[in-house]
């Protein structure tokens, strides 16, 4: 064969595929049978459900991609993604070596644990592929405004397993992306019919096809690789073709771990007739005929990089890749495979049959017979051609944001008065906003700030209400000049975006401010999703609203209770609960300044907290009106709003008991400490803000206390420090009683915290204060218990 450009990078694409095949499994046999073991247990790695990736790979990255793409690795090929790294000069062998290991490279790619250049977390199924589409959602918002200018434009891609199918949030984000015209997405299905736990069923990817089909993809079927469709042009390979399309799935994987010796008597049994069909397979040796078999499309990198060239349009579009998982080694085919390992014998085999001398098993070039030319052709592959991709864009000022406090008002009143009043504006912050919510738009006051921005299309739709002359309050035009996402019922999809969303500075250079509502209790519904974008760190706010028992029609369904502990306990994520409009005011501009921070993650020894990193922002609010404080202008109020607390009625030095409140309940606790206070002195306010910073701080002054720091005294400790021993603290809020009954352990004050354990009813607010207790007749009753005096009544 002549030696053409074609077939000079065809050669170096296969050898690329065996670098990577090789040294992704050495990495794993490494980690469980030669590095020592500390625990006694295995490591692990997926070797198989690698192998069956490494030809896919091997085409996207090193033949099809370019810079401006964005791929999201499936978790069990992490070891391919890695070894493609390390053999691109981008991953040191220390790290590969700890494979697994504290320090080394992570188990599923991850963007901000693994230091090679990875561009969506992976590791919950399904999360990382539907994460894809509402990343190029994001690129064509950016593309639409002007500001956008010189943003990278590229495609979206998701290699996935097929297992991850089952996964239901995928065909949530499918119908998403149909309404809104989804394009320039890529998903790559490794087809290898093998899940942990056995084998797909068969026959469901034709119906996954006509899903694909109904969502307006291109479905693009990679089934034979060019050692088969080469046999399908000899006589007889018609029925060859026939035999292999019509083999169910466990049958092809049971006779691929047998081999070819199997395979001959298999075929010959079934196929045999001493004619065309008998000279075709007898041509072949057994391990000809092993290779023939299982030369599926998805294990033929020639034939994946011939299949992604074709594609010269921006419609999403769907790969299914036949492909046969652990392909190449002596696991291949076998239902156990997935998490199984090849043991030593059989590894020491299949290093002989790799052809890798002992010794240079870490070596990136150990098998490559013209190293420089292949140097030259890795030096030229397009996709790695600039370097790390991650982009950064310049933090913007935050603009002065208040709200009147005249008269009474919720906080979700206030939050939609807020972002109106910033749409009023022409600040560089209002104008890079992207708010969404799924379906709840107007029930969370986001009304006024769409009225006025419009809704996102990239195309524009007109309102036929408008255009009829129809009163309406919500005066919506889709425009590619719209500032909202109106997204469906599913919250998995809000989070999805919201994680896209807040990626934006680094994936395309364009830094957004995404802005999500939901009803409170219905963040638990997209918590996976919640998590997967802030382990990724992507900057985002998430406005839960209305919250808890509070919501007193609406009953149980609808009630949130355990929100606040999620808020506590969800890394990446300061949450916060504010009571009066003035707070949420102050933490909303402080947020905004805090979801553009990018610091090393220093400790700030003030409150020790990390807040130079930044982060997300979670607000708990309220549909309930509360009389308003009046102004207030001092930096006690403002800092402590954003530290987690602050005094709204200053404990004398007699004090005897304190009220911390949290939310939606200050009018309760004020009340409390108003009766109270007929009876005893120097009762303090606290006013928390935050439970999750509050005992962030706590906490992590007492570890630098642990490495030696005396002086370290968190913000709540500062607090407390002149209280009485003898002081009593009494606690409560709308959600969990734990979210604040920790406050007792700070200084060892005796504690009663109330709130709520139990699903909600409908009522009335009252009724379902006092049913919960927490009321201030609760409040006074616990108060008179804790200081043994006379019950206040």
């Amino acid at each position: 064969m002549p030696s053409t450009p074609e077939h000079r990078k065809s050669e170096h694409l296969k050898t690329v595929e065996q670098r990577l095949l090789w040294l992704s499994h050495w990495m794993i046999h490494h980690a469980n049978h030669i590095r020592p073991k500390v625990d006694g247990i295995k490591v692990g790695g997926h070797q198989a459900s690698s192998a069956s990736m490494v030809s896919i790979m091997t085409a996207l990255y090193f033949s099809a991609l370019r810079p401006e793409d964005r791929v999201a690795v499936k978790p069990h090929a992490s070891p391919i993604f890695h070894a493609m790294q390390y053999l691109m000069g981008n991953l040191d062998r220390e790290r590969m070596e700890n494979f697994r290991g504290y320090g080394g490279v992570q188990s599923y790619p991850s963007r901000t644990k693994d230091i090679d250049d990875v561009d969506f977390s992976t590791g919950s199924v399904g999360l990382g592929v539907a994460i894809t589409s509402f990343a190029s959602l994001v690129q064509d918002y950016i593309a639409a405004k002007s500001w956008g200018a010189g943003a990278p434009m590229g495609r979206m891609v998701a290699l996935v397993g097929d297992a991850e199918l089952d996964e239901g949030n995928i065909y949530e984000a499918l119908q998403e992306g149909w309404k809104n015209d989804l394009r320039n997405t890529w998903w790559i299905i490794d087809y290898n019919r093998q899940s942990l736990d056995g084998i797909v069923r068969e026959g469901l990817f034709g119906r996954i096809e006509k899903i694909f089909d109904a969502f307006g993809w291109d479905v693009v079927k990679v089934k034979h690789g060019v050692l088969q469709r080469a046999a399908f042009q000899e006589p007889g390979g018609d029925r060859l073709r026939d035999w292999i399309d019509a083999c169910p799935n466990q049958e092809y994987s049971a006779l691929t771990f047998r081999g070819g010796a199997v395979w001959r008597k298999r075929l010959l049994d079934d196929l045999g007739d001493q004619g065309e069909v008998t000279a075709l397979i007898e041509r072949r040796s057994d391990a000809e005929l092993a290779a023939l078999m299982e030369n599926l499309g998805g294990n033929c990198v020639e034939t994946m990089a011939e299949s992604f060239a074709a594609i010269d349009h921006d419609r999403p579009t769907c790969f299914l890749a036949y492909t046969v998982k652990g392909w190449g080694t002596p696991i291949a085919g076998h239902k156990d495979n997935h998490g199984g390992l090849m043991n030593s014998t059989q590894f020491a085999q299949w290093q002989a049959h790799m052809g890798v001398p002992k010794g240079e098993e870490w070596a990136p070039l150990a098998t490559v017979d013209d190293p420089e030319g292949f140097k030259g052709f890795l030096a030229g592959v397009p996709f790695f051609a600039k370097g790390r991709r991650r982009y950064r864009d310049d933090r913007l000022t935050v603009p002065a944001v208040a709200v009147d406090t005249s008269r009474e008002i919720s906080t979700q009143m206030a939050f939609g008065k807020i972002l109106d009043d910033l749409s009023k504006g022409d600040s560089d912050l209002a104008a890079r906003i992207l708010t969404m919510s799924p379906d709840v738009t107007g029930t969370t006051n986001l009304g006024p700030w769409v009225n006025r921005r419009k809704l996102f299309a990239r195309t524009g739709q007109a309102d036929a209400f408008i255009e009829h002359r129809i009163p309406s309050t919500a005066k919506w035009e889709f425009t590619p000049l719209g500032q909202h996402i109106e997204l469906g019922i599913a919250e998995m999809n809000l989070f999805l975006l919201l994680g896209a969303a807040g990626l934006s500075h680094s994936l395309f250079g364009k830094r957004l401010f995404p802005i999500g509502t939901v009803y409170d209790p219905f963040v638990a519904r997209g918590l996976d999703a919640l998590n997967y974008a802030c382990y990724q760190d992507a900057r985002f706010m998430i406005v839960g609203t209305p919250s808890g028992v509070t919501l007193a029609p609406e009953g149980g369904a609808h009630q949130s209770i355990g929100t606040p502990l999620i808020g506590m306990a969800q890394d990446g994520l300061a949450a916060f609960e504010p009571g009066f409009a003035d707070e949420l005011a102050v933490i909303m501009e402080w947020g905004f300044d805090y979801m553009q921070r990018e610091g090393a993650g220093d400790l700030d020894e003030r409150t020790w907290l990390r807040d130079e990193t930044g982060g997300a922002v979670y607000l708990r609010l309220s549909t309930k009106p509360l009389e308003q404080p009046g102004k207030r202008v001092d930096d006690a109020f403002r800092q402590g709003a954003i530290d987690g607390a602050y005094w709204l009625r200053k404990p004398g030095p007699n004090c005897s008991v304190v009220i911390a409140y949290q939310g939606a309940v200050a009018d309760e606790a004020i009340a409390a400490a108003g009766l109270a206070g007929e009876h005893r002195r120097d009762i303090g306010v606290l006013a928390v803000t935050s439970a999750d910073r509050l005992n962030a701080g706590w906490t992590a002054a007492q570890r630098e206390r642990a490495r030696g720091n005396s002086g370290a005294v968190s913000h709540v400790e500062r607090l407390f420090a002149e209280l009485p021993a003898t002081c009593s603290l009494v606690t409560v809020l709308d959600g969990h009683p734990a979210t604040l009954s920790w406050l007792g352990s700070v200084a060892g004050h005796r504690t009663i915290a109330h709130g709520v354990e139990h699903f909600g009813q409908t009522g009335s607010i009252g009724d379902l204060y006092r049913h919960f207790r927490i009321d201030r007749t609760a409040l006074l009753d616990s108060i008179s218990r804790l200081t043994h005096g006379p019950a206040i009544r």
